[in-house]
């Protein structure tokens, strides 16, 4: 299938699947029937050509797999169905991902099996994907996708569009839903391409179409803030085979001037109301890091400031990992390096790569070589995504190339 094809399938998949539930309230069937949708599509598109309209074609298929499914089940759905193919041409013109997203949401649900459940059904991403974004094994996060859709079903409560009420409610867990999706797409958990540029790009698309929901909301404006003032940088974050470029390193004339002025913008506007919430801290640690011209201009005792604010915040591990960070870049890797050593007791990030990759750095900081080359290694070890990993392996070489080992 060619490649704009497939694009096309990958953005309306979501889409399709919130038309699909919205209409007939099982998730479950509504998830076989979109697949069965974009397998359609993409066995006849190649062949017969795009449709005119290939939504509308799209929902159509899978409003099909539904009826038979309804027929097999009860007449009661059966109508139903017929319901939803009399506004099929109405249906197609709706983007329906963010109604999804608030959707998947479900108030039968805690926060953490709603994200989850979110991430698999807007973001496309995979439970291996979700269960690294969650810091927990695959097998649990399969259980708990799974024991998700069980409670939705068991509730009774059906997929609807929220009240106001309901969307005050669910929006914590809307906005760490976009942030995890741009995260993966930033930097992918595993695979040969550090980025994947089509899920970064639809959460800041989703973000943005939160902030127009909400524009008076400090987090969201705060969260499309720190996509934009992130996602600048990432033409230069690779080379022209794929391979990463750390920060320090980057050519900071190709970052995005336009969209760091937006990011800057909007971060400037939303601290002037007061509230402060963490994804606007982390906006406008994102923002120091843009606004350096060379990277030994970075204004890090700033950076180490608004860290300090953020751990009151949040106890995620990856912002006490961060912190380490900044703390060594302002009082010596041997300070930072005393954080890393709270983190190995903490627990929660054991097996995790970056805990490793920043050791290792902090230890090439402080001199001590013969170490930082064995946590280089074991760093990529512990990483799926290849372009990180062929990184960690490079510095790992140099090190012992410069030294002898």
């Amino acid at each position: 299938m060619p490649l704009d094809a497939e694009a096309l399938l990958r953005d309306l998949a979501p889409q399709l699947l919130g038309v699909v539930i919205r209409r007939y309230r099982d998730f479950a069937a509504a998830e076989d029937a979109v697949q069965e949708a974009l397998i359609a599509a993409a066995v006849q598109w190649p062949r017969e050509g795009l449709p005119d309209h290939p939504k509308a074609w799209l929902i159509q298929v899978a409003s099909r797999r539904m009826t038979d499914h309804i027929r097999r089940e009860s007449a009661r759905r059966l109508r139903e169905s017929a319901v939803a193919i009399d506004l099929l041409e109405h249906e197609s013109e709706r983007d329906d991902t963010l109604i999804l997203l608030f959707m998947c949401c479900h108030s039968a649900l805690t926060p953490s099996s709603a994200i989850a459940l979110t991430l698999r059904a807007v973001g496309g991403l995979t439970t291996a994907e979700i269960a690294s974004a969650f810091l927990v094994p695959e097998a649990t996060m399969a259980q708990r996708i799974s024991r998700a859709k069980s409670t939705i079903k068991a509730s009774g409560v059906p997929f609807s569009l929220p009240t106001e009420q309901e969307r005050a409610d669910r929006l914590r867990a809307v906005l760490h839903v976009l942030y995890l999706i741009f995260n993966e797409g930033y930097t992918s958990s595993g695979g040969p391409q550090l980025q994947r540029c089509e899920l970064s790009t639809e959460a800041i698309r989703l973000t943005r179409a939160v902030h127009k929901l909400l524009p008076d909301d400090g987090e969201v404006a705060g969260l499309l803030a720190l996509m934009l003032l992130t996602d600048a940088r990432r033409v230069a974050r690779t080379g022209p085979r794929g391979e990463l470029i750390p920060l320090t390193q980057q050519d900071r004339t190709l970052w995005d001037q336009k969209q760091i002025a937006e990011g800057v913008a909007l971060l400037s506007e939303t601290l002037s109301k007061g509230s402060i919430g963490a994804y606007q801290l982390q906006a406008a640690i994102a923002a120091v890091h843009d606004e350096a011209p060379r990277a030994e201009d970075t204004d890090w005792p700033q950076i180490l400031a608004l860290y300090d604010l953020l751990k009151r915040m949040s106890d995620n591990p990856m912002v006490l990992l961060n912190h380490a960070i900044a703390v060594a870049m302002v009082h010596g890797p041997s300070a930072g390096l005393d954080l890393l050593n709270t983190l190995d007791a903490d627990g929660r990030l054991a097996g995790h790569h970056r805990l490793d990759a920043v050791r290792a750095h902090l230890l090439e900081l402080s001199g001590n070589h013969q170490a930082a080359i064995e946590h280089y290694r074991i760093a990529a070890g512990l990483t799926t995504n290849i372009p990180e990993r062929d990184y960690l392996l490079t510095q790992a070489a140099r090190l012992r190339e410069h030294n002898n080992v």
